[in-house]
């Protein structure tokens, strides 16, 4: 008797607990209708049908359809902008909301269309990314994987605004901190007195740069589960998808300049006390970045070159992103961006993009008055690199080079 009631106890716990799963499951997943829902306003009523009888289809594959449903009755394929120009009812919208919301009517109006050479220049440079992901003679690791062979940790680089169905991948070095700045102002993860904070220039560095304000891809596993993937995929499928980059001698010339020439106590740590001890014959290089500085003592722009093309240096550890290639930060042969910025033809880009993405009256690009590197100055900075070395950096660089139309320097390299 005892066995029987001890028996029927554990399958009301069994029963119970498996509900409680369920909840908690369901309640998960459906957090992703949440976040989906606050970037756009309200669609058009459309009356609906009388509902159809379906045959019964697996759950997953329910969910899965429902996401791809979810996204597509908001957003035109390929363009990421919301199809409805403002709310149907605002009448349960609070203050707060009101006020934050932009309606398209307030939207600027161009009297004059976007310049043919800047179309035109999109359209050579998205070209050439599909040329050269096609061409066999540019190799470089990773090239043929499929988007699901990415790991998840290199997909930290995709900053997704799904307000505006928009989706970054940032380059450091190459206007980042900007660009990130208006991120954060167009997804409004950034609150100042319970208002979002609308001046990008107001944002301070250390939360432009903070990874707790942007929504990345690498995130998604923590908040998806195994429907991240898929939820990617519909998202890079309708999100407007940009990037910017530069000269890659030139990024890494500034790269040095920015990290080695200032003082940097952990970029000292990290990697000049290594450049130090390995090729300035320094076996006991200075304990912090004041002291090392006090006696003028930093790696040189050889070290610095020394050390990337040490194959010691990715054995210990991948490239850091502010020279690392933008072929692994970005992924373009298994990403198609809708729009390819470069660093030297910023101010035309940027306005372009803007007024692509439908957000030019939310946001300006942020003019940068900082002593940028030119490319002028590339013989100057290379002149102390051997030019065996200087062929050998070509080679590490050369995807990036080739990939983004920037041509070889033959006047460093045939010195």
């Amino acid at each position: 008797m005892g066995t029987s009631r001890m028996f029927r106890i554990f399958v009301v716990l069994g029963s119970a607990f498996m509900i409680l799963l369920i909840i908690i499951y369901w309640d998960d997943v459906g957090a992703s209708h949440l976040y989906l829902h606050t970037p756009v306003s309200p669609g058009p009523k459309i009356p609906h049908p009388p509902p159809q009888q379906k045959p019964q289809t697996p759950r997953t594959l329910s969910f899965l359809s429902d996401i791809d449903a979810f996204v597509n009755q908001f957003l035109e394929p390929g363009t990421g902008e919301p199809t409805d120009p403002a709310p149907a009812d605002t009448s349960n919208q609070s203050e707060k909301a009101e006020e934050r919301y932009i309606p398209r009517r307030e939207w600027k109006i161009h009297l004059t269309p976007l310049a043919a050479e800047l179309r035109e220049r999109q359209e050579q440079r998205r070209r050439l990314l599909q040329e050269m992901c096609a061409n066999d003679s540019v190799v470089f690791p990773g090239k043929n994987r499929s988007f699901d062979d990415i790991p998840n940790k290199e997909l930290d680089h995709l900053i997704v605004d799904d307000r505006h169905g928009i989706i970054y991948c940032y380059v450091p070095k190459v206007a980042c901190s900007n660009w990130k700045r208006l991120m954060i102002v167009l997804s409004e993860s950034l609150l100042q007195d319970g208002v979002p904070q609308r001046d990008p220039l107001a944002i301070p560095r250390d939360l432009v740069h903070n990874s707790s304000m942007h929504f990345t891809f690498s995130k998604f596993w923590k908040r998806y589960g195994k429907f991240a993937r898929h939820l990617m995929k519909v998202k890079l499928k309708k999100y407007t998808k940009f990037l910017f980059v530069r000269d890659p001698f030139v990024r890494l010339i500034s790269a040095y300049r920015n990290k080695f020439e200032l003082r940097n106590e952990d970029f000292y740590r990290r990697f000049a006390q290594i450049m130090l001890r390995r090729y300035a014959n320094q076996p006991t290089p200075p304990a912090s970045v004041d002291e090392a500085f006090s006696v003028g003592v930093h790696p040189s722009f050889s070290h610095f070159i020394q050390y990337l093309l040490d194959p010691q240096t990715e054995k210990d550890m991948p490239f850091n992103e502010h020279w690392r290639q933008v072929y692994r930060l970005c992924h373009p042969c298994q990403i198609q961006y809708d729009f390819v910025g470069h660093l030297e033809t910023a101010e035309e880009d940027a306005e372009h993009l803007l007024r692509q993405l439908r957000v030019d009256n939310v946001v300006e690009f942020p003019t940068s008055h900082r002593n940028l590197t030119a490319s002028s100055w590339e013989s100057d900075w290379f002149s102390t690199v051997p030019v065996e070395a200087r062929r050998e950096l070509y080679k590490l660089y050369e995807p990036d080079f080739r990939l983004f139309g920037y041509e070889r320097p033959d006047s460093i390299l045939n010195e």
